[in-house]
């Protein structure tokens, strides 16, 4: 049974999300020992949202996903260091073939608050990658996130979302840009060095900035060379910030502010010369108290997600027709899967009786033709019984005729039955 947990912009406020954000890389491996039921774990975690996937075994003796899931629960909250009532009210639970339709949905960036984002397949990508590097991952969950990300490519590729190479840096450059005179006179600081980093020189670039200096709070110059881009040392870094028109901060080093309230202040002086400072860092890169400096205008990841603009219906709502199209694909493959078992058990017991008689013609000495034909009869009846009960499962009647394999056959191994409240 696929089960998901998930703590988004839409219903989680903004400092859960930041302690989410704090969990360690670690955690995926903790939660797959959470329960015994828990066979496999993905944890995705990015800016704005805050998702655990699990694949539970469905033994009868662990019917409901629920206990695992207030383990999980109680495993995150401990690792957040936030309390469990706070995480329970905020967070959404999926299972069955809801799990594949919300992450097509959050892969091909429809559950972004820029719509259709191009980070967020990557990130989907990577979360995967990196449970598969711990040896978390099962075949259902290996499948649920190949899926997904064939999904999110087809959004790209066949809907305008595609076009714009959206992304939540784009968005915050774009509530900016009204508040610049020009972009390519604009004295641009960007503190952080990491892939962030790298979608916010794109989208600063996207928009004509020229003037763009860069600080590692870990000293790295390696990305500043590589993009041509001027260094700010660390002894530099408070003055440039004093006097920089815009300064971006991405950086996932959280053990103080890259841009602390007081620090800021002093290095102004007083100055009261306009400065937007973007913040997209989650946990918070820059101290609320630098909104209150005099001439500073501070675009957190919050502030943000509330001037987000709507994004054109149709365009959006042929996005998510391909979504919901693909989760019901990979409904009807998971349960074909779920028959495998009965499948298995049908073909050894036609088999054996085909060879039982193949014996028995060689000892009558038959000729080949009898040989022939009762093998062209086995393959025809198993391909009609097997065909059917495809068939059957795709429509989400597996159940049915996995029971009667077991009822016909004997010593046949038991079949998993669909998930409960799975949509077709």
């Amino acid at each position: 049974m696929l089960v998901c947990l998930t703590a988004h912009q839409r219903s989680t406020p903004f400092d859960s999300l930041e302690r989410l954000s704090t969990v360690g890389d670690d955690l995926a491996e903790r939660l797959s020992g959470v329960h015994d039921s828990v066979r496999g774990a993905v944890v995705l975690a990015t800016c704005n949202r805050f998702e655990a996937y699990f694949d539970l075994a469905e033994d009868r003796d662990l019917a409901s996903p629920i206990p695992a899931m207030d383990a999980a629960m109680e495993a995150i909250s401990a690792a957040a260091d936030m309390p469990y009532r706070d995480l329970r009210e905020n967070v959404d639970f999926a299972h069955g073939n809801q799990v594949a339709h919300h992450l097509f949905t959050v892969a091909s960036g429809l559950d972004s608050v820029a719509v259709g984002e191009d980070e967020i397949a990557g990130q989907v990508r990577r979360a995967l990658e990196a449970a598969r590097e711990r040896g978390l991952t099962t075949a259902p969950l290996e499948h649920l996130f190949q899926r997904a990300t064939e999904t999110s490519r087809t959004v790209k590729n066949t809907t305008r979302l595609g076009e714009s190479g959206r992304s939540l840096v784009r968005l915050a450059v774009d509530l900016v840009t009204p508040r610049l005179d020009d972009w390519a006179s604009a004295r641009v600081l960007l503190v952080g060095t990491g892939r962030y980093a790298a979608a916010a020189l794109a989208a600063l670039r996207a928009v004509g900035a020229q003037d763009i200096r860069v600080h590692s709070r870990s000293g790295r110059q390696k990305f500043a060379n590589r993009e041509h881009l001027v260094h700010v040392a660390r002894e530099d870094y408070a003055a440039e910030a004093a006097i920089a028109d815009v300064i971006v901060t991405c950086t996932a080093t959280t053990d103080v502010f890259a841009l602390d309230g007081a620090a800021h202040a002093e290095a102004r002086g007083g100055r009261t010369v306009p400065q937007v400072v973007i913040d997209l860092g989650l946990p918070r890169n820059v101290d609320p108290e630098v909104a209150l400096l005099p001439g500073v205008d501070l675009l957190d990841l919050e502030t943000i997600r509330l001037h987000a603009p709507v994004d054109e219906a149709a365009t959006v709502g042929h996005a998510r027709e391909i979504v919901q199209a693909a989760a019901q694909r990979h409904a009807a493959a998971r349960r074909v899967h779920e028959v495998a078992p009965s499948v298995v058990d049908l073909r050894h017991f036609v088999q054996g009786l085909l060879d039982e008689e193949l014996t028995r013609a060689r000892r009558r000495g038959d000729s080949p033709e009898v040989e022939t034909a009762l093998r062209h009869f086995s393959g025809v009846v198993m391909h009609h019984l097997i065909a059917r009960g495809h068939t059957l499962a795709s429509s989400g009647a597996g159940a049915a005729w996995a029971d009667a394999v077991r009822t016909v056959l004997p010593g046949s191994s038991p079949t998993t039955s669909p998930d409960e409240g799975e949509q077709s």
